[in-house]
């Protein structure tokens, strides 16, 4: 199955760097601070991806986060749930 001359892909090439840059992109205005994978008794798994504080004011950004996890849902066919740290 090998093939003569096969290079290695780029890491720009690959499904996980492709899922981060849309990532990056949906959350545009504001930026990320972590991240955390969730994976349920029924083995589900769920990114909570955590925003910078500083931007929940920003651009009503607050008001967003149900579009992010639907956006990104709809792009990668992966569970995003996005949330602003508690203090």
């Amino acid at each position: 199955f090998k093939r003569k001359g096969l290079q290695v892909r780029p890491r720009s090439r690959t499904l996980t760097a492709v899922h981060e840059a849309i990532l990056e992109d949906v959350v545009a205005p504001s930026e990320i601070l972590g991240k955390r994978t969730r994976i349920g008794v029924d083995g589900s798994k769920v990114m909570k991806i955590i925003l910078d504080p500083k931007d929940k004011d920003k651009e009503n950004v607050e008001a967003k986060l149900a579009t992010f996890s639907a956006v990104y849902k709809k792009l990668t066919n992966k569970e995003a749930q996005f949330v602003f740290p508690t203090a």
